[in-house]
Formats: C-alpha cells, structure tokens, sequence
C-alpha cells in the first residue's frame, strides 16, 4: 500500500503533533498550524515509497478535539495528498483516544487512492492504533485491508510493530529517536519489513528525518 511520512511512524512527522496543538500558532490563528519536513527515504507502514528523499508540507486544525487537516508529500512519480478529518479526546485515568478518516489521493502514474477510517488509544507510553480501509484498483476489483500497531515511547526512543491484514499481508518492526534542535524536530529509524512489503527478501532501511511547525 502506498503512504504519515514515515519512517518515523510517528508518522507523518509533524502532523499527529500539530493535531493536538491548541495554542495560537504562527499562523495568528488559534487551532490552526502548519508544518514543513524531509526524510531520507519515505517509508510508511514498513512499505518502502521512494528510493530517494521526500519532501512534504501539511496544514491542520484543531477546535475542542476535532481536527482537520491536508498534508502532501513528494513520491518521485507525483505527489501524495491526504486529507484527513475526526475527533480525539481524554478519559478519565488518562486514555486518550481518536477516530478519524483519511483519504489518499495521488496525481501522476503513482498509485490510485485509498480511503481509511482510522482509531487509535494510548496510555502513558503505549499507544495502538487500528485502520480499516479500502484500496481503489483502477480496472479491477477494489481490495479491502486493515492494519495494526503497537508502539512503546520513552524519552524520544520509540519502538513499533505493524501488521498488515484482509487482502494485504506482511507486518515490519521500526526502532528510533527523535529530538528537538534549533526549533527542529529531527530523528532517525530503522525499519525492518518482512519480505510480503520488501518483495522477495527482508529488508532494512536506515531512515533519517528533519522538520518543524508553525
């Protein structure tokens, strides 16, 4: 499947941090903020997007646990761009938890588009996250898939394990650390995917990250 910047599964880098901003932005408009960001290699869900660097930029806004927002980013063939929309909020003892919507939609000859709704819940460190959606085959039948993960953070380390399901298979372990230098969010990750995402063989990638809000 092809797309939130990772390798930082973080995902998209910039983006889930900017969602739960609600102090006034840069932008001089409260809820609402931007982010800019590059990686080494766009990799997203252990699936391997570009050979290259990646470049991408998002908008978002946020308003009392509902959020929307667009974030696009460079695939060597086109660009990707998502939109994505929904609601998260904070139990009492500390769950927080989300559920939203993403589309992905892709100019050039890159892909075609997929259409998710997302969920997710986190504790302390830990943190899930489950997405159910479908891919739009051009001139064949449509594939339904859903994919899980499990993510443990500490002090900027991170550790995540993903698994693909339905009409998609294979699952990927990514390991790294982010920090803030200058006003920039910079990490770097290693991600091993099983040889169902990397094709005939296991595959490690080495991915290093950089961007910021506003």
């Amino acid at each position: 499947m092809n797309k939130t910047m990772t390798s930082l599964s973080i995902a998209m880098i910039l983006t889930t941090s900017v969602l739960t901003a609600t102090s006034a932005s840069a932008t001089g408009i409260e809820g609402l903020s931007a982010n800019v960001g590059a990686v080494s290699q766009y990799i997203f869900r252990g699936v391997v997007q570009t050979d290259t660097a990646s470049a991408s930029a998002g908008v978002d806004y946020e308003n009392s646990g509902f959020y929307i927002g667009t974030w696009a980013a460079d695939v060597q063939e086109g660009l990707e761009v998502d939109v994505y929309g929904g609601y998260g909020g904070e139990l009492d003892g500390g769950i927080s938890y989300s559920l939203g919507f993403t589309t992905y939609q892709y100019t050039g000859d890159f892909d075609t588009s997929y259409n998710e709704v997302n969920l997710g819940l986190s504790y302390g460190m830990f943190s899930l996250s489950y997405n159910v959606g479908e891919w739009e085959v051009e001139g064949a039948t449509n594939q339904d898939y859903d994919f899980l993960s499990a993510t443990v953070e500490h002090k900027g380390f991170y550790a995540t394990y993903g698994t693909w399901g339905d009409d998609f298979d294979g699952d990927y372990l990514e390991a790294g650390y982010s920090t803030a230098v200058s006003g920039f969010d910079v990490g770097i990750a290693l991600v091993a995917n099983s040889k169902e995402l990397s094709g005939t063989e296991s595959d490690e990638n080495l991915v290093f990250s950089i961007g910021t809000s506003f």
